[in-house]
């Protein structure tokens, strides 16, 4: 009987708060979106360039690509016209984006977590940690080194950049690491963020020169000086010359390539899905069902209601792609 009367509050509590959750609430809905079109297949995995369809094909941030991936294998990357695909056990594959009977195949015999193609070379991070490099002709080890230890990682896993002679991986532990290609070897390893959790770099891109890494709790702008800022990060757009995020607390927030803060506005509770930069106007896709269109000079906004269905999103150019349907912002 007794433990009937504690578990009884117990289950009270949690219900309770469960039930009470707060979500983002609109106080002026402006309209119903109406641009959406059909997917025709649903997404059922992305990486963070590329997306697979239910029926095999796959959908990059150019539409849909006609080659199709093997159900045992999972998507990894878009990189210098190959698919890349691999199964849990290490064995990958490059698909020809323009000759589908055009493959590579490497057998590395563990788990690949992002990997990339420039001319002749492929460079890999292992679901370990590790980085390595290869010839792709030869499928000879060209460089190697071993990471620190990642516990769990965010499904936004960021593919090894190519950028002339260098290479840049992005880690499942929260670091940069540049490797000179001729010299096959390691120049300069930058931490980004120490978490012991869902640590990994989730986006990577060049800004005005800088190099600008995000993990889920920090930014880095690199060049000669190492720029921090602590943010909970949902989402990533750029411009030119600005960063646009979106946080764990309803923020979206416009930063400089040095990571000052140029606009920002908070929606209350606010989870949002995606965002997408346009020519000047941001358009953020909320959980509830909202998308809020944001002005980039005043950052006054409107909010109009939107239907989407659970499922994966996948943000492409002017479109966000959820489950099987289109959401088109222009």
């Amino acid at each position: 009987m007794k433990k009937n009367l504690l578990f009884l509050p117990l289950f009270m509590l949690l219900f309770s708060a469960c039930s009470t959750k707060e979500v983002y609430e609109p106080k002026v809905v402006s309209g119903e979106w109406k641009k959406y079109a059909p997917l025709k297949s649903k997404i059922v995995d992305r990486s963070s360039n590329v997306a697979l369809l239910k029926d095999g094909r796959v959908l990059s941030k150019n539409g849909i690509i006609n080659v199709k991936i093997d159900k045992e294998q999972r998507i990894i990357s878009q990189s210098d016209g190959w698919i890349l695909s691999a199964t849990i056990d290490g064995n990958l594959t490059l698909r020809s984006q323009d000759d589908q009977n055009k493959t590579k195949e490497f057998e590395l015999k563990k788990t690949i977590a992002s990997a990339s193609v420039d001319n002749d070379m492929l460079a890999v991070m292992f679901a370990d940690d590790e980085m390595a490099l290869y010839d792709i002709p030869s499928k000879a080890l060209l460089f190697k080194e071993q990471g620190g230890k990642s516990v769990a990682s965010d499904m936004r896993i960021v593919n090894p950049y190519f950028m002339n002679d260098l290479l840049i991986f992005s880690t499942l532990d929260g670091k940069v690491v540049i490797v000179n290609t001729k010299l096959k070897k390691r120049l300069r390893t930058v931490i980004v963020s120490s978490q012991d959790y869902f640590n990994n770099i989730i986006n990577f891109k060049i800004v005005d020169n800088k190099i600008i890494a995000l993990s889920n709790s920090k930014m880095l702008s690199l060049t000669k000086k190492e720029l921090r800022q602590k943010y909970e990060i949902r989402n990533i757009a750029y411009d030119d010359k600005t960063i646009y995020i979106t946080t764990k607390q309803g923020e979206v927030i416009a930063l400089t390539p040095d990571l000052q803060v140029e606009q920002k506005v908070k929606f209350p509770f606010a989870h949002f899905l995606g965002l997408i930069s346009s020519e000047d106007k941001l358009y953020a896709l909320e959980k509830e069902g909202y998308i809020i269109t944001i002005d980039k000079k005043t950052f006054d906004y409107t909010v109009e209601d939107v239907d989407i269905h659970d499922g994966f999103v996948f943000t492409a150019g002017k479109v966000f792609y959820v489950n099987d349907e289109k959401i088109l912002v222009e």
